[in-house]
């Protein structure tokens, strides 16, 4: 019994080399994990770049400038104007067969806006040539007979000391000479005068013919083809005054009226700044031109001629401008760029720094930023925003660091 028992315990002992141990699952406990954190991760990306994007509101930011920096000393309001402006006519009556411009077309000095019906001009300038080569082939005629006139003079007057003329004869011989010099004289002076009725005949012509007086940009077309043109005015309403109105956009300047208790605060020459009420986000440099010495009792306001420094086709005549005239600038001395111009309302204070959301790449990027001074409605930010740069305006507060955002239009 002892001895079965023994072989029955070395049996189960045995490694039977022929049975595979079983498997073990942790490897795949670990796969699934990995994907389940795969699976969160792109869901959570998704999820982010799914998300509605917050509509803002943004500025550029300006460079700070020495005019950028000076402190306004007035405020005034205004309108653009042009120094040189015309309603161009034809200088005699007429009737229109071409009317070569339209509205918006830039035009340069002596280009042909429009004609005139010619025909009686041509006949009339027909007529003085004629009459001037008529004259022309009568003192052929009248110098012919001078040189005739004077050849027989010359003969009798040899003949009268041979005594086969009377001196009667050479006597009268000579008068020929002299009436006919007189004649040939006065013929030229005819011919000088038909010349001048050429020139004027051609002036008529020319007439007929409507030019631009210099360059400019069409503003107003105010005639057509088969109207009639005049210099005058007509009471009755069917004859035009003028074929159209060109403005030299180069000679834009502002106009505005100061009150005449801070006209003392206008000096010629000073720095000033415009602003379009078109583009209100626009600051044109400008400069004072003069004041012009005379008030207006019922407004006691001064008018102050203001040119701009940067012409702009977006600058046309009669916009709404609004003026700040400028601290004379002082000079400084050579340094680092001071920094750049923000809305104030593109600031805010978190924690201990001061900071602005910048548009980049359709998201907003947290930036913190040294703050310098106040100019009006902006802030001057020293460090942090590049010149050029898009910062977001009242940004909410809800906003975050890398939150996407579209730009309002």
């Amino acid at each position: 019994m002892g001895v079965m028992d023994k072989s029955d315990l070395l049996k189960e002992l045995r490694i039977d080399r022929g049975v595979e141990p079983p498997r073990s699952r942790r490897p795949w406990w670990i796969a699934l994990g990995v994907l389940g954190a795969v699976a969160l991760g792109v869901g959570a990306w998704l999820a982010l770049a799914g998300a509605a994007a917050v509509p803002v509101r943004t500025a550029p930011a300006q460079p700070l400038t020495a005019s950028a920096g000076s402190a306004s000393v007035l405020d005034a309001t205004g309108y653009v104007t042009a120094r040189r402006s015309a309603t161009v006519s034809a200088q005699i009556t007429g009737t229109l067969t071409e009317v070569l411009i339209e509205e918006g077309e830039r035009v340069t000095a002596g280009q042909v806006l429009a004609r005139l019906d010619d025909t009686a001009q041509k006949a009339a300038l027909a007529q003085a040539q004629a009459q001037w080569h008529a004259a022309q082939a009568l003192l052929v005629q009248y110098q012919a007979q001078l040189e005739q006139a004077t050849r027989d003079w010359k003969r009798a007057d040899e003949m009268v000391a041979r005594k086969l003329v009377s001196q009667q004869a050479v006597e009268q011989a000579r008068t020929q000479v002299e009436a006919l010099t007189a004649q040939v004289a006065a013929q030229r002076r005819q011919i000088e005068l038909a010349e001048a009725a050429v020139r004027a005949a051609q002036v008529q012509l020319d007439y007929c013919t409507v030019r631009a007086p210099f360059s400019g940009v069409v503003i107003a077309k105010a005639a057509q083809v088969g109207e009639i043109v005049s210099p005058f005015s007509a009471g009755g309403g069917f004859t035009r005054t003028g074929v159209g109105t060109i403005v030299d956009m180069d000679s834009l300047e502002v106009e505005v009226d100061v009150n005449e208790a801070y006209i003392n605060r206008v000096v010629p020459g000073h720095p000033v700044e415009s602003v379009l009420n078109a583009y209100p986000d626009w600051k044109i440099p400008s400069h004072v031109i003069a004041i012009i010495p005379t008030a207006d009792r019922s407004k006691a306001t001064v008018k102050v001629r203001i040119g701009l420094d940067v012409k702009d086709p977006r600058i046309v005549p009669d916009m709404g401008v609004r003026v700040s005239f400028l601290e004379d600038a002082k000079p400084a001395a050579p340094s680092a760029p001071r920094g750049v111009l923000v809305p104030a309302a593109a600031v805010r204070r978190d924690g201990d720094h001061d900071v602005v959301f910048v548009l980049k790449d359709h998201r907003a990027e947290r930036r913190a930023v040294t703050l310098g001074g106040t100019v009006g409605e902006l802030r001057e930010v020293r460090a942090g925003v590049s010149a050029g740069e898009r910062v977001i305006v009242e940004a909410p507060d809800t906003l975050k660091d890398g939150a996407r955002v579209e730009e309002k239009s």
